[in-house]
C-alpha cells in the first residue's frame, strides 16, 4: 500500500505517521519518504483501517494506492 500525505512535513509527523500504522499491525513495514510525502506500507490489516487509523490521527492521506 501507498499513501501520499500531504500534511506529513517532518520527522515528527513521520513518527506520528508510523505510530498510527502501528497501533493497527504492530508488525507492519513502514518506508516513509517525506520529500515526496508518502508512505510505503506492507501489512496484513486492511487497507481501510489503516486509513481510518492515519485520519484518526490527523494525517488523512490523499491519491492512496494499494499496492
Amino acid at each position: 500500500m501507498q499513501f501520499h500525505i500531504k500534511t506529513m512535513t517532518c520527522g515528527g509527523c513521520a513518527r506520528g505517521v508510523s505510530k498510527a500504522i502501528q497501533a493497527v499491525d504492530a508488525a507492519a513495514l513502514i518506508k516513509v519518504d517525506l520529500p515526496s510525502q508518502t508512505v510505503d506500507v506492507s501489512s496484513k490489516a486492511p487497507h481501510e483501517h489503516i486509513v481510518a487509523a492515519l485520519t484518526d490521527a490527523g494525517f488523512a492521506p490523499d491519491g492512496t494506492k494499494q499496492k
